[in-house]
């Protein structure tokens, strides 16, 4: 029951903190290791209860869904879901070792990436109108789309920041289509995953009812949040957290 409880409310607050702030990932993969999953197997199970939370909030944010920059909503689509398939393979292949060996450095990377957030989204708005065109937006994308395929931390905030290089400028816009391309990163990446025989389905049932009930919540509470920062600095601290825990493990 403990795990049950655990598992539960990792989902619930990660799909919050997806739908918000990014980071989920931070809560859940360790809940996961934690409850006995293997470290290749957690990654992928986490990237399938992700899912349900980034389709909820989603939808929450299903108005403010605007066709900007220079790629259009369809090709950016497309691309990510490529993009996460390339992403998947690579996790399929790599032995589980080499991941968990990975994993401390990739958190690392995710972590000062999300802590870096603000700055960076700062750097894209003085661009002053400037925004990359298509070959160069695709480019991005895809970049983004292979990481968040293997490793779904700290996706939210590259996918905000491309979204402000390749032309997007309505924040709940952004936080729209990033959680509408993270449930395409997902879905795409765990079809590859359930292939190939990765996802723990029992502790994945689980914390995906909570990933779902905070995805929701997150979007509609979100225009709500006054104190953002405060949200940031705490998902940051766990990333921190998280990060010192599997170097010393």
């Amino acid at each position: 029951m403990l795990e049950t409880a655990l598992l539960f409310v990792a989902g619930l607050a990660g799909g919050l903190l997806n739908a918000v702030a990014g980071g989920g990932t931070f809560l859940t993969l360790p809940a996961l290791i934690y409850a006995g999953v293997p470290p290749v197997s957690a990654n992928a199970t986490a990237a399938l209860t992700a899912l349900p939370g980034y389709i909820s909030s989603a939808w929450g944010f299903r108005g403010d869904l605007r066709p900007e920059g220079r790629l259009g909503l369809r090709g950016t689509v497309a691309i990510a879901a490529a993009g996460s398939i390339a992403g998947a393979l690579l996790l399929v292949v790599t032995p589980g070792e080499t991941f968990l060996w990975v994993v401390p450095w990739l958190l690392l990377a995710a972590t000062a990436l999300f802590a870096a957030g603000p700055h960076l989204m700062r750097l894209m708005r003085r661009q002053d109108g400037e925004t990359a065109g298509p070959g160069g937006s695709a480019v991005v994308i895809l970049a983004v789309s292979v990481y968040g395929g293997y490793f779904n931390g700290g996706l939210g905030i590259m996918l905000l920041a491309a979204f402000g290089m390749i032309g997007y400028r309505s924040l709940h816009g952004m936080n729209g289509l990033k959680n509408m391309l993270s449930a395409v990163l997902s879905l795409t990446s765990v079809l590859a995953f359930v292939t190939a025989g990765l996802i723990a389905w029992e502790q994945a049932l689980v914390m995906a009812a909570g990933a779902a009930a905070g995805g929701y919540a997150g979007a509609r509470l979100s225009r709500r949040i006054v104190r953002t920062d405060l949200l940031r600095h705490f998902v940051t601290a766990t990333g921190a957290g998280m990060t010192l825990v599997f170097f010393l493990v």
